[in-house]
């Protein structure tokens, strides 16, 4: 099993969000859900960008820290569904108000960012 070099640390909130929140999709992945996107194949094509088996292993780490709940029904062809947990309602503000960041500084970001300055 992976044994990560440097050990873990959760000694203050900003070091506990930012181990779950751990992952290039999981905002996205959050905020489709939060939209209405709440099958699988459904995600997967809203973040074509991400391979299958990356947001898979993002979804589950985000029902193992409690953020979403995973539905699968007792039906064929199997159904399954994800819907955010209180936990992960709790995040939408966070995630509006950071979005409302980018936004408010888009023109010094976009130039220290983008090749060319944008």
């Amino acid at each position: 099993m992976y044994q990560k070099k440097i050990p873990l640390t959760l000694e203050c909130g900003l070091h506990l969000f930012m181990q779950v929140m751990n992952g290039k999709w999981k905002i996205s992945l959050i905020w489709s859900i939060y939209n209405g996107i709440a099958r699988p194949g459904e995600i997967h094509r809203k973040l074509s960008d991400a391979s299958r088996r990356v947001l898979d292993t993002q979804l589950n780490q985000l029902v193992d820290h409690g953020l979403l709940l995973k539905k699968v029904y007792d039906q064929r062809p199997l159904k399954v569904e994800y819907e955010l947990t209180e936990l992960g309602k709790s995040l939408i503000p966070v995630i509006k108000s950071t979005a409302r960041w980018g936004e408010e500084n888009r023109a010094v970001l976009e130039k220290k960012i983008l090749p060319n300055g944008g």
